[in-house]
């Protein structure tokens, strides 16, 4: 790729947003209208900790800056649609995923970046699991209440809001 813009590291975060009640947060990716996901998104650099990578896509996706992130420790490895491939480097077809679950209270503002995404909707976790695009996101939602009723393993609650 060109100095503006570098190849895309093929490792990322998932992030459920979701709240107390189990109702999940989804957006609608703008590139591709009809497809929702939670927050995703790659490491900067290979060094950055997978925990900054999930704030830090979480805050620009949705503005959200608060909440109790938990790290699920969970991996997907999966093939990179063909349709996005080009922003990887030359030969790159897999993607390893670590997932994390980010609990909001109820009624948490949601703002989007217009150039990323069109929508968002708060779906009960199941709902929210059959309205994914992305197996392994639909897989992670599904397993939500495991990870919720796991809560005594949680990160304690950030609230940097700037």
């Amino acid at each position: 790729m060109t100095a503006q813009r570098p190849w895309k590291i093929p490792r990322s975060v998932l992030v459920v947003i979701h709240t107390p009640a189990l109702d999940v947060l989804l957006i609608e990716r703008a590139d591709r209208p009809g497809f929702w996901q939670s927050v995703t998104g790659s490491l900067d650099h290979p060094d950055e900790p997978l925990e900054a990578t999930a704030w830090r896509e979480v805050a620009e996706e949705t503005g959200i800056t608060g909440g109790r992130l938990r790290d699920w420790q969970l991996e997907n490895v999966y093939e990179i649609y063909p349709v996005w491939r080009h922003r990887y480097a030359p030969g790159v077809t897999h993607n390893t995923e670590h997932v994390f679950g980010l609990e909001v209270p109820a009624g948490t503002v949601v703002t989007l970046r217009p150039r990323e995404h069109l929508r968002h909707a708060w779906l009960p976790w199941r709902e929210a699991a059959d309205r994914c695009f992305s197996p392994s996101n639909a897989e992670a939602i599904l397993q939500l209440p495991h990870f919720v009723a796991d809560g005594d393993a949680a990160a304690p609650p950030r609230d940097d809001r700037r």
